[in-house]
């Protein structure tokens, strides 16, 4: 077997699509060492990656892993989530949350997302300049998942610092994940002792009233689905929204033509996913036998991670994938996955960025990066590429 290599550094961080371009020419399975020094499978190919979304000999529950995989280290009442559990018992569990993410109640959430996107736009209004990842990308979900769950908006802000802590922690505060994973395990087992003394019109009261009626929700999986919830429901918005700006301002034809359009179209909203989406893999697996992946064999045990942002950009499925395109007809992509564990929130997805990108770009029609874009940063995650901050300047700002 060879020594993996160590793709994940600061050059990747700042922008991983070369790297993937490389080890997709590479091979279609690489064996990469990890940050936290662990070793896994990478396959980077769409077409083996969309044939193993469904493969049932791919585990996603962490007790089929044999060869040292940690991951995030979270205690039962966080980990019993969709993330971590193979049917037939995801099957139960999708089908008891699927409900709160139909189209229908998504889109009957597209008033209070506009009213909230023009709050917050209100804001800057009149200002030279704008860290719109701060100021717009972050708020705008922390508020419509925050509302879907019941959680009050006194709350918000100590959930935007754990989930930050979390998934991007400060290499300088080693402790730093721990202590938000017994921050954020305490207040959504409060929240729900406190719902259920009233229910109310939220996703968490739906669950209690589900696991109370017939106990088809354990208590662990009661916390733990809202704790997946809330944290997918957040973190991949805020730099969806984020990167889907900056992809646009750094493509003026392209951002020229969504200007022209009185509205954001399904295609566009597509393209953006496909080509600026900030989750560079699946969750994931584990084989549950030796399994062959692209002329590889990779023992029972191991680590495999699909790469979404490699397949999304995989020339032998996308014409001119490096190409932001927002007339692209033919765009399968995976970024919400394929097959039983495709995403649950890709509706309210699309809808956030729809209205949040559509209204920014009619409101400030002139805006422009404040910063050379070389001084960008981004945050230290190899698993999600999102800015920490998008610094904008509007028409009225001096040059």
């Amino acid at each position: 077997m060879t020594s993996p290599i160590a793709p994940f550094d600061e050059t990747y961080l700042a922008d991983p699509h070369p790297v993937h371009r490389a080890l997709r020419d590479a091979g279609p399975v690489q064996r990469v060492l990890l940050p936290a020094g662990a070793s896994a499978w990478l396959v980077t190919r769409e077409s083996d990656i969309r044939r193993l979304h469904t493969d049932p000999r791919l585990s996603i529950d962490k007790r089929s892993a044999t060869n040292g995989y940690t991951g995030f280290s979270l205690p039962p009442a966080l980990d019993a989530n969709l993330l971590n559990i193979d049917p037939p018992d995801h099957t139960r569990l999708r089908r008891l949350v699927s409900h709160a993410f139909t189209r229908r109640r998504v889109d009957s959430l597209s008033g209070k997302v506009q009213a909230e996107t023009d709050r917050l736009l209100d804001r800057i209004a009149g200002r030279e300049q704008a860290d719109l990842l701060a100021e717009f990308a972050i708020p705008l979900p922390l508020t419509v998942i925050g509302d879907l769950l019941g959680i009050s908006t006194g709350d918000r802000d100590r959930f935007r610092a754990w989930t930050d802590a979390l998934l991007a922690p400060d290499p300088a505060q080693p402790n730093q994940a721990k202590e938000a994973v017994v921050n954020l395990e305490r207040f959504f087992i409060d929240l729900i002792a406190d719902k259920r003394t009233t229910l109310t019109d939220d996703f968490v009261s739906d669950l209690i009233a589900v696991r109370g009626t017939d106990d088809r929700l354990s208590e662990d999986e009661l916390v733990s689905l809202a704790f997946l919830i809330f944290l997918a429901g957040y973190e991949t918005s805020v730099h969806l929204i984020g990167n889907s700006i900056l992809a646009l301002l750094d493509h003026p034809e392209q951002l020229a033509t969504l200007r022209s359009a009185p509205d954001v179209s399904a295609t566009a909203v597509e393209e953006l996913l496909r080509y600026a989406h900030p989750n560079q893999f699946a969750i994931r697996r584990f084989p549950t036998e030796d399994i062959m992946i692209g002329g590889v064999t990779i023992p029972a045990g191991d680590t495999v991670l699909l790469g979404k942002a490699s397949a999304n950009r995989d020339p032998h499925r996308f014409d001119n994938p490096d190409s932001l395109d927002l007339e692209r007809e033919d765009n399968p992509h995976l970024t919400f996955g394929h097959g039983v564990h495709y995403c649950l929130g890709a509706p309210l997805a699309r809808l956030e960025a729809r209205i949040a990108i559509g209204s920014l770009l009619h409101r400030f029609p002139e805006m422009r990066l404040a910063v050379p874009r070389d001084q960008l940063r981004w945050r230290a995650s190899f698993r999600e590429h999102g800015l920490q901050a998008l610094p904008v300047a509007f028409a009225h700002a001096p040059r």
